[in-house]
């Protein structure tokens, strides 16, 4: 097992390399943990071994996304930058995107914000009863980011991305399932064996026709991601600024509905 940081990558006689993230139990993103998970898969892409990854985290939550219960400018997608090193957290997710081994991701619990926005990164995802995600970026007054402007439309259409983009509503595993955001839908104690079970399959394949494969399907999104994350970049910088994002950050910390005012 290797470490890079909060994630460790585990690579198994299956040809699956376990990347699991440790930042129990909710697994909120910072740029640090980004920059590892971008270092795991690119390590992982170096090792002739590993062939699939099967992308995992400890404790309760698949990852809730941006902590908003604190100031702290590494949380926050808009200002997640190393001081005085210029980075962001989005260009952690275009390294990600450009990683070239397939990904299965294994969710459980909440895939919330920019934590869904990691799971719809995978090219497939398993989850279950205990599986909510939400793109609840309107409800904070903020516009989407971590790419989910390309990935959300291609996984289940256009016009159920525009739903759950405009309202932010949370879904269950079973709703997730059947608009095809989960690919398979299992009972709980079974999510991380099933995923690492079809990412064993995946390993299974020739693995150059494999990355082959993968390359005329996906090799578009690096480019893709980039553009619309600079683009979501922008807007969220932007909408910080408004009464409606203080609005909604207040309303979900005090755990009651937003009354907004296009402030």
């Amino acid at each position: 097992m290797t470490a890079y940081g909060d994630v460790t990558v585990e690579v198994g006689a299956d040809h699956v390399a376990m990347v699991e993230i440790h930042r129990p139990p909710n697994n909120f993103f910072s740029l640090e943990m980004l920059g590892s998970l971008a270092d795991a898969f690119e390590a992982v892409d170096s090792d002739d071994t590993a062939r699939c990854i099967l992308l995992c985290s400890e404790g309760k939550n698949f990852s809730a996304g941006a902590s908003l219960h604190q100031e702290d400018p590494k949380l926050t997608s808009e200002r997640g930058r190393i001081e005085g090193g210029g980075r962001h957290i989005y260009d952690e997710a275009v390294r990600m995107f450009a990683a070239k081994t397939p990904v299965v991701a294994a969710v459980r619990g909440a895939a919330v914000g920019g934590g869904l926005g990691l799971a719809c990164m995978a090219d497939f995802r398993v989850g279950g009863p205990s599986t909510r995600m939400t793109a609840n970026f309107a409800r904070l007054g903020f516009h989407q980011g971590f790419g989910l402007s390309i990935t959300l439309p291609a996984i289940v259409g256009n016009q159920h991305a525009l739903d759950l983009l405009y309202t932010g509503r949370r879904i269950s595993g079973e709703q997730a399932a059947t608009l095809g955001l989960l690919d398979r839908f299992v009972d709980d104690d079974k999510i991380r064996t099933e995923a690492a079970r079809w990412a064993a399959e995946i390993a299974g394949s020739a693995p150059m026709a494999v990355e082959s494969i993968r390359h005329t399907m996906r090799g578009h999104l690096p480019d893709a991601i980039r553009a619309a994350t600079n683009r979501e970049r922008a807007e969220q910088e932007r909408l910080r600024d408004t009464a409606d994002w203080r609005e909604g950050v207040a309303a979900m910390n005090e755990r009651r509905e937003p009354r907004f005012t296009r402030g």
